[in-house]
């Protein structure tokens, strides 16, 4: 314990890292405030019929708003759009080849690309926000005042760009001047903004039938920080490929000659893949409301995460995601190329293409288990809704929800960490180093 207070006053004792942790307190304390402000034109004390954009894809979309999205806030879209954007133009940076070199010209490139970005999202988040207009005219139109339901479609689009622009502002802040990934944590906040509540009525739920209720809650919640430390793990995996340097002689100094590890992560994809295959599961709900007769059938196999086939369906469609994604984000080639450029190679394997045959085939090794491990981590909200657990509390125990937690909790205390070390304190942790992800749309979250 001792230790850890003097961990939070050597932190506190760097006016940089002090800063940081004031910027980013505030500017998140600002956005929470935000999230509570209701569009023009809703009345509040009706918003109940909005409840059920708290299950399923929407309410993935309420989690990532911090509630925003049930609560027809003007920030109701959150940061998702320009999450979308990032992640259409990261794909876009990997397959189209005019997008790789402008990437490849360094800070104009970057630069050009995030403008490119911006832009899109604008784009997005209009489309978006008069999707979410008759969304509001179809289930919650009770709670729209008819004296302003004239000027609804107009203004509300408007002010839910502005609002997407005003997050997109703040994590960018977050970024510059803050701590850690701006639109990983606005992210992170808004899930974490609804594990009290869910977690009060998860006991509250179990209280009712006295002692044992209390004891199962007590296990519940044993098992969900099992679940979080198997995770972590998952995240930091590594498997770390031997890479020898030859020795170089430039006028009478050598070089080289040291051996280096080529880390290899056992989840590369990250988040990535447990967000398409929810997308993927949830376009035959939508379909199905339309064109089939069983509709009831059909949205069970596909949105219901208690159903086993369901289960099937997204674990099969989890793995598959997470060998293509894998593949789009890591080239064994360019890996190959770069060693040999830099007069490297992996001890026993010949320079050129068998080192990226050989790198590619330890990749597919590690990321088979990965694949795997995140199914599981999908499919487990499922298995706790089965096991008793509430609705909203089993979500804390897997998918998407929990993935971009705990890989923004590990990038951010690995910065503070870095920060401690460069000025000679101790680390937060006594052996070893924690290690992060840069962003949601590489991890995570």
């Amino acid at each position: 314990m001792k230790k850890f207070f003097d961990t939070l006053k050597n932190i506190w004792s760097i006016p940089e890292l002090k800063s940081k942790i004031l910027v980013t307190l505030t500017l998140l304390l600002v956005y929470r405030f935000c999230t509570y402000i209701v569009l023009p034109g809703i009345d509040p004390n009706k918003l109940a019929s909005l409840s059920g954009a708290k299950t399923g894809a929407l309410g993935l979309i309420d989690a990532f708003s911090g509630g925003a999205f049930s609560q027809a806030s003007i920030l109701a879209l959150g940061i998702m759009p320009y999450i979308s954007a990032s992640i259409f133009m990261q794909l876009m940076s990997i397959l189209v080849p005019q997008m790789q070199k402008i990437q490849k010209d360094g800070e104009s490139g970057r630069k050009k690309i995030n403008q490119w970005t911006r832009y899109l999202t604008v784009i997005v988040t209009f489309a978006q926000a008069y999707a979410y207009v008759g969304y509001l005219k179809t289930m919650g139109r009770d709670a729209i005042i008819d004296s302003f339901s004239a000027f609804f479609w107009l203004t509300t689009p408007i002010l839910l760009t502005a609002g997407t622009l005003f997050v997109m502002w703040i994590g960018e802040k977050i970024t510059d001047k803050g701590l850690g990934n701006g639109t990983s944590i606005i992210i992170m906040i808004g899930i974490l903004a609804r594990f009290p509540g869910a977690l009060s009525r998860e006991f509250q739920s179990k209280a009712v039938n006295g002692s044992g209720g209390i004891l199962l809650f007590v296990i519940e919640v044993a098992i969900l920080i099992a679940v979080i430390m198997g995770l972590i793990v998952l995240i930091q995996g590594v498997r770390k490929v031997p890479v020898n340097y030859a020795k170089q002689i430039v006028g009478n100094r050598q070089f080289g000659g040291a051996r280096q590890f080529l880390p290899l992560k056992v989840n590369s994809a990250g988040v990535m893949p447990i967000i398409f295959a929810q997308a993927i599961m949830f376009l035959p709900t939508l379909i199905s409301y339309t064109s089939f007769e069983n509709k009831e059938g059909i949205s069970r196999i596909f949105s219901d995460p208690r159903d086993y086939v369901h289960m099937i369906f997204y674990g099969i469609i989890v793995i598959g995601f997470t060998f293509l994604y894998t593949s789009l984000i890591f080239n064994p080639k360019q890996v190959a190329d770069d060693l040999k450029r830099n007069n490297g190679f992996v001890p026993g394997v010949k320079p050129g293409q068998p080192t990226a045959d050989f790198i590619g085939s330890v990749m597919d090794k590690i990321t088979l288990p990965g694949a795997v491990l995140l199914a599981i981590v999908g499919i487990l909200p499922g298995f706790a809704q089965r096991a008793g657990v509430t609705q909203g509390f089993a979500a804390f125990y897997g998918g998407t929800s929990l993935l971009i937690m705990v890989a923004v909790i590990l990038d951010t205390l690995q910065q503070i960490e870095t920060q401690l070390l460069m000025r000679q304190y101790d680390g937060l942790m006594k052996s070893g180093r924690i290690q992060g992800r840069q962003s949601v749309t590489n991890a995570v979250i």
